[in-house]
């Protein structure tokens, strides 16, 4: 039985903000803006935890799956969500093409420009959630604060970047592209009360929990990822409030106050 509080590693980005989020120190004025802050375990974890703060467009990008990584050597693609805890009203995601498209089109779209009026632009809101599974081609909008659960990935594939002086991937990123519109996967939603899941499959599961008890038992060398996103609690010992993430393992009982709002993230393809 382990409960680990989670270090932060704070990443610098040109998108970033000085405006960040309560429970997270904004940087000074002259400091280089603040995009992601990273929730950082030892060894290899499968899932990576991040919030995101963005005050400009990030790079329109796409990621390999696990089968397109091994073939670069490496060790694991990235499928990803994102809850949205602050959005802009003009505040928007582009997640897939509007319309079927072929790849030497996309690549000469991100060559000019166009490329961001080929893709679905949708605008989005403080609870809004997105599942964005390797391959899909996607951009994440100015004014936004959010938390991010993916594969332990950092291997982005830039297509087009607004100009910034920074490398594009488009041999690998057009090659992984999928040409076609998104379309949501499914999820179970509601299946106890005061217990969602978001995501169930085949990379990660995302469970959404309200407060009070819950015993969970993990398998052996099977992690999972805690979430306050508001409210306050305790696993094993380690108590925990919104901003932080906490990795349990094995069989722990979590404690949460009436209110809070807990997301628990752990590797699989079925919700435990």
């Amino acid at each position: 039985m382990t409960a680990t509080l989670l270090t932060t590693r704070r990443v610098d980005k040109p998108w970033g903000s000085h405006r960040l989020w309560p429970g997270f120190a904004d940087p000074a004025p002259d400091a280089e803006p603040v995009g992601e802050v990273w929730f950082e375990a030892t060894g290899e974890p499968d899932l990576l935890i991040k919030y995101l703060f963005t005050s400009e467009k990030l790079s329109v990008q796409n990621h390999p799956s696990d089968e397109e990584a091994h073939k670069r050597g490496l060790p694991r693609g990235k499928d990803e969500c994102w809850l949205i805890l602050a959005a802009e009203p003009d505040s928007t995601i582009a997640i897939g093409p509007k319309a079927p498209v072929g790849a030497d089109e996309l690549r000469a779209a991100a060559l000019d420009g166009s490329i961001v009026d080929l893709l679905d632009w949708k605008p989005v809101k403080a609870g809004d959630f997105f599942y964005s599974h390797s391959g899909v081609i996607h951009a994440i909008g100015a004014g936004l604060t959010l938390i991010e659960v993916q594969q332990n990935s950092d291997t982005t594939y830039r297509l087009y970047d607004y100009g910034r002086p920074r490398e594009l991937h488009l041999d690998d990123g057009v090659a992984v592209a999928e040409l076609t519109p998104y379309v949501a996967p499914s999820a179970p939603g509601e299946v106890a009360p005061g217990r969602m899941i978001l995501v169930e499959g085949p990379k990660f599961v995302l469970e959404r929990w309200g407060g009070g008890r819950r015993d969970i038992a993990l398998g052996d060398g099977q992690q999972g990822w805690l979430v306050p996103v508001s409210g306050a609690g305790m696993v094993g010992g380690i108590a925990f409030e919104a901003g932080q993430c906490v990795l349990v393992e094995g069989t722990e009982t979590i404690e949460a106050a009436p209110g809070s709002d807990l997301l628990f993230a752990y590797p699989g393809a079925r919700r435990l």
